[in-house]
């Protein structure tokens, strides 16, 4: 098949999007399929390339400078007058192609595709749905976001928040039922956004997890020289965290816990892989605390470190209330650590309470005490041997759940299915 992914972020950007997108394209293409990704050039400049069998077709875009590019180290915070000022601009700015219309028209003229897979309602994605539905081309759509996903990193204000929630599915829905197929990483996923809205959605929509691939991630034991070269001590335990350090992600909130979780296990080290806005306040925050020396932030991490430093860990923890997935749960899951997780969006298919991890139900508790949950189930994993053991042999059994070649395989029938549908 000729397949296009159209994306508004791809490697090598760092979140759950663009992962999967460069992880989808090149999984297709092993198979035997020609694919193109079209999304935001990282130069500004229209240009292509191959890499890993697969089109990479950048578009013209523009800087978004109040927001960083997630590729670039995230540059501390500047002093005037003895005080360290919030970020206004970046010099490395998110990307976006503004109007792409007539470039995404020339790409797709020439590479004829079989079917297009859209994953963001940009503005990108939105020309190569038009483009499609002209010529009568199938369009699959995967929708990663909740409306929360956006209105909560925005700090919208309580009354605003509902109103600005049932436009925005709207909107996601209404683009969605302009696909001949939707896939979702969830099942909660799908009756959160459209069937618990009361909603008739006539496009048939299917749960895909968005999958690891479990050749990689997988639990081992790491060699010295890896501790050495990330200055990491050997026979202390660690508590992990893998992902964007933003404040949408709540890292603060693993921070202060593992405050707590020293006061009992002092020999304890938490390790935070990623970068993002709120990375040198939160560094400043573990020194207010006085654990900053059992706090390393390490920055981006790419594979294949990354599949080493999961093994490091005893216990994965995050607060993040916005996740449709999670793909870091369950790379986490399959490297066989533990998980603590807050019962929010959709962790829970994969961080399944006194199964593999602690999910802390915030709907029962007040805010002020998740941290305190937090800590609390983290001292009871790294204390009980069996316990952590017993997960970890669950966190692998649950990954194998989301193979990531199994997500290949509903998408290649998803695929021929709508192909098939749009030939008869």
């Amino acid at each position: 098949m000729k397949i296009v992914i159209a994306t508004a972020v791809y490697y090598p950007q760092i979140n759950g999007v663009a992962v999967f997108s460069h992880n989808l394209a090149v999984g297709l293409a092993k198979r035997g399929n020609e694919v193109m990704v079209i999304c935001p050039s990282q130069t500004g400049r229209n240009y292509t390339r191959v890499k890993d069998g697969v089109k990479v077709c950048y578009l013209k875009s523009v800087e978004a400078k109040i927001y960083p590019d997630q590729i670039h180290a995230v540059p501390d915070r500047k002093r005037f007058l003895g005080v360290k000022w919030p970020h206004l601009w970046y010099r490395h700015g998110f990307r976006v192609s503004v109007f792409p219309a007539k470039e995404v028209q020339r790409a797709l003229d020439e590479f004829r595709p079989d079917v297009v897979h859209v994953q963001v309602s940009d503005p990108i994605g939105l020309s190569v749905v038009s483009y499609a539905r002209k010529r009568k081309i199938p369009v699959v759509t995967t929708e990663h976001n909740q409306p929360e996903v956006i209105t909560e990193p925005l700090k919208v204000p309580g009354v605003l928040k509902k109103p600005m929630n049932a436009l925005l599915t709207a909107y996601f829905v209404n683009r969605q039922g302009k696909s001949d197929f939707v896939t979702m990483p969830t099942e909660k996923a799908i009756r959160d956004l459209i069937w618990s809205r009361g909603r008739d959605f006539k496009v048939p929509v299917a749960a895909v997890s968005n999958g690891v691939d479990l050749s990689q991630f997988r639990p081992g034991k790491v060699d010295k020289g890896f501790y050495r070269k990330y200055n990491l001590p050997e026979n202390r335990p660690v508590v992990l965290y893998v992902g964007r350090v933003d404040p949408e992600k709540s890292v603060g909130s693993v921070v202060e816990a593992f405050k707590m979780v020293l006061e009992k296990i002092p020999e304890a080290v938490l390790v935070v892989v990623g970068d993002g806005v709120d990375k040198a306040r939160l560094e400043q925050e573990a020194e207010k605390l006085g654990i900053g020396e059992s706090v390393k932030f390490l920055g981006k991490i790419m594979p294949p470190d990354l599949y080493e430093m999961y093994r490091v860990g005893e216990v994965f923890v995050t607060a993040s209330e916005i996740e449709t997935q999670g793909i870091v749960l369950i790379e986490a899951a399959a490297s066989g650590l533990p998980l603590v997780a807050v019962d929010a969006g959709a962790v829970s298919e994969v961080c399944r309470n006194d199964e593999n991890g602690f999910l802390i139900e915030k709907d029962k508790i007040k805010n002020s005490e998740i941290v305190i949950k937090i800590s609390e189930a983290v001292i009871m994993i790294l204390e009980n041997q069996k316990l952590r053991e017993r997960f970890s042999v669950n966190s692998v059994k649950i990954a194998e759940e989301h193979d990531f070649k199994k997500t290949l395989d509903k998408f290649m029938n998803i695929y021929r299915k709508v192909i098939l549908i749009r030939q008869d």
